[in-house]
């Protein structure tokens, strides 16, 4: 039985050393670029996008105070058995051709492709200090029958002292952490309280007292998170305790809201979409708007 064995072991091994490579004698003529990622010093945003087709590649990079594109070491991927020209990891002058840059790739057969690498700098909207200048709210049953209303919410006499109004002198500092393995721009936040060391308390003090702190404060007090998607425009604010706000990042602008309103954004504002039912008893009063059926909120506000 061993030496039976035996035999069929060396006839497998005949056999295996008698089979020919298919790949044996066939050179690569692939001589293209598949990834592009930035050495240290710079903050890529988002895997690079290659256009096989036109033979460029586009990196996001985030541009922040100092960021200059003279000096840019890039790491270049090629083709299984390509090489490129300049190397990987050679620092490489892009600001002096308007941002980009010609690597040639050459394949294992000899052959060439010249491939621009092109370096888009992208400009984080969220960064630096904004002052919260008012909170504005449209709510109302029946809007089409005049129930509707747009409003600061300071304006109104149903808060206690510290209502909205005390967050008027408040600022928001955003800086930048890093972002997701999607392209997506993250960071903290901090709620300063401003002179007055006071952050609002979203209480309807009027008849019946209502608590709508988990409506209305929809930005962390003191420190948070934010997260930025590009994609739907979206910014997630994420409080200390792990509950999270959404809104969108709203520029200057007249938003129609129907039934003859609508809300002008001066400089920025987070905009936040809010639920709640109709009303018809309380209709016209500012329990209804407020507390029953508000629709939009919308924090003013402008960058130092």
């Amino acid at each position: 039985m061993k030496r039976i064995n035996y035999i069929f072991i060396l006839a497998v091994l005949f056999f295996t050393a008698c089979k020919k490579d298919p790949s044996e004698g066939i050179q690569s003529h692939e001589r293209a670029i598949e990834a592009v990622t930035l050495g240290e010093g710079y903050v890529q945003v988002g895997p690079a996008v290659v256009d096989r087709p036109n033979a460029t590649v586009t990196v996001r990079v985030l541009v922040q105070n100092g960021t200059t594109f003279n000096n840019v070491v890039a790491n270049i991927q090629p083709s299984y058995k390509a090489t490129v020209s300049p190397a990987s990891g050679t620092a490489v002058d892009f600001a002096a051709s308007d941002n980009r840059t010609t690597y040639t790739v050459t394949s294992e057969t000899g052959e060439t492709r010249d491939w621009t690498v092109i370096l888009q700098p992208f400009t984080e909207a969220l960064l630096g200090t904004f002052t919260i200048q008012d909170y504005t709210l449209y709510g109302g049953t029946g809007p089409q029958y005049g129930g509707g209303a747009v409003f600061n919410l300071a304006t109104k006499s149903v808060w206690p002292a510290d209502g909205p109004g005390v967050e008027y002198d408040n600022t928001l500092t955003f800086t930048y952490t890093g972002v997701t393995s999607d392209g997506n721009t993250q960071g903290d936040i901090v709620n300063n309280a401003g002179p007055d060391g006071l952050y609002a308390n979203f209480v309807y003090n009027k008849n019946p007292v209502t608590d709508v702190n988990d409506r209305y404060r929809v930005i962390p007090k003191g420190n948070g998170k934010w997260l930025h998607n590009y994609s739907d425009n979206t910014v997630t604010f994420t409080f200390a305790d792990g509950t999270t706000k959404k809104c969108t990042f709203d520029g200057a602008g007249t938003v129609d809201l129907g039934n003859g309103k609508s809300k002008t954004i001066t400089d920025n504002a987070f905009t936040f979409a809010l639920s709640g039912a109709d009303d018809y008893g309380n209709i016209y009063s500012d329990y209804d708007k407020i507390v029953k059926r508000p629709y939009k909120l919308w924090v003013d506000v402008k960058k130092q």
